[in-house]
């Protein structure tokens, strides 16, 4: 059965038992589709929403987990929430500027950010507020930010320095930021979806990639990736969504469940995904395919320095305002 039929299949299902739900007050119902693997922070994290809400409702709300983009992936899983074929997800920051939300692409921009701490006065500030709202103009609903950590590059050889990229071709989620930034360092940015990214690297489609370690190693990129820089370069984090049409149809006792759990399931998350990352690190560096390369402080200097275009983009894409709040927060001590 194709995507597509899935999709249309699922939408008229979910149209013709709505009536049928709301009149015999049946049990809810949750789609939770991303596509990671379950051992991931996200994975761990959705784990854990599923666990609270079966225990604070009595099994009376049933959260369905659908990893690994085994019933959507990036290219649709959007508008299938749109369409009410999934209840929520939790996409990469860097999905939005391809939707409209430009403003999302701040976390996209390479050495912007020095710590979580940094990370967080922006997601769990005025500005996260700011980006939450904004999802409401594509008919989202946001719930709430999940860091996934910071992103190192992956390739066949070190990326110590710009002259290391020239030609290379590297994949990056969907994000003109990103694709500006790899210009910028001189190679060629390659938007795939992330559940193609080891097929693409197995078959040198591409050369290399952008990842938290823990993405690299549960998507088993060892085996296609000899070489890790550790180049702190980069946030990934996420946003969980649900369809606006399906939150407002709950009871606000519900709503109030589901909002509680998800804020304890993300507070779990963000304290996995630090754990993981070093663990994570920890392992690759005692596999013998691996080899692990630490920047000097110079080296990293360049590279920000290089990337700096990408920054030059990004200014032109928001507004203004917005771009000195965030400059503001992220100075503040």
């Amino acid at each position: 059965m194709s995507r597509a039929f899935r999709l249309l299949f699922a939408c008229w299902l979910y149209a013709a038992l709505s009536p049928l739900h709301a009149a015999t007050a049946a049990p809810v119902v949750v789609r939770f589709s991303h596509v990671v693997a379950n051992d991931t922070p996200k994975g761990r994290m959705v784990l854990q929403f599923q666990a609270l809400v079966a225990a604070r409702s009595q099994g009376r709300i049933q959260v369905n987990i659908y990893p690994d983009s085994r019933l959507y992936g990036d290219d649709d899983e959007m508008e299938a929430l749109r369409l009410g074929a999934v209840e929520m997800l939790a996409p990469s920051l860097s999905k939005f500027g391809n939707v409209g939300l430009p403003e999302f692409e701040v976390f996209d921009l390479p050495f912007l950010f020095s710590d979580l701490a940094q990370v967080h006065r922006l997601t769990q500030g005025a500005v996260g507020q700011q980006l939450l709202a904004a999802l409401g103009r594509q008919q989202l609903q946001g719930l709430g930010f999940m860091d996934n950590g910071f992103k190192q590059m992956s390739a066949r050889k070190p990326l110590r320095t710009p002259a290391d990229y020239q030609g290379l071709r590297l994949r990056v989620q969907a994000s003109s930021v990103l694709l500006a930034q790899m210009q910028a360092l001189g190679a060629q940015g390659v938007a795939l979806p992330f559940g193609e990214s080891r097929r693409a690297l197995s078959s040198r489609v591409v050369d290399g990639t952008e990842n938290p370690l823990s993405n690299f190693l549960t998507q088993g990129l060892a085996d296609v990736q000899s070489d890790v820089t550790l180049t702190r370069h980069g946030y990934l984090g996420y946003v969980v969504l649900t369809n606006p049409r399906f939150w407002a149809s709950l009871a606000a006792a519900d709503r109030r469940l589901l909002q509680t759990a998800l804020a304890d399931a993300l507070a779990f998350g963000n304290a996995l995904s630090a754990t993981l990352d070093q663990q994570a690190l920890t392992q690759l560096r005692s596999m013998p395919g691996v080899r692990i390369h630490a920047l000097s402080e110079a080296e990293r200097e360049r590279l920000r320095t290089a990337a700096q275009p990408a920054y030059t983009y990004f200014e032109r894409s928001v507004d203004k305002a917005f771009w000195a709040q965030i400059r503001k927060d992220l100075a503040a001590n």
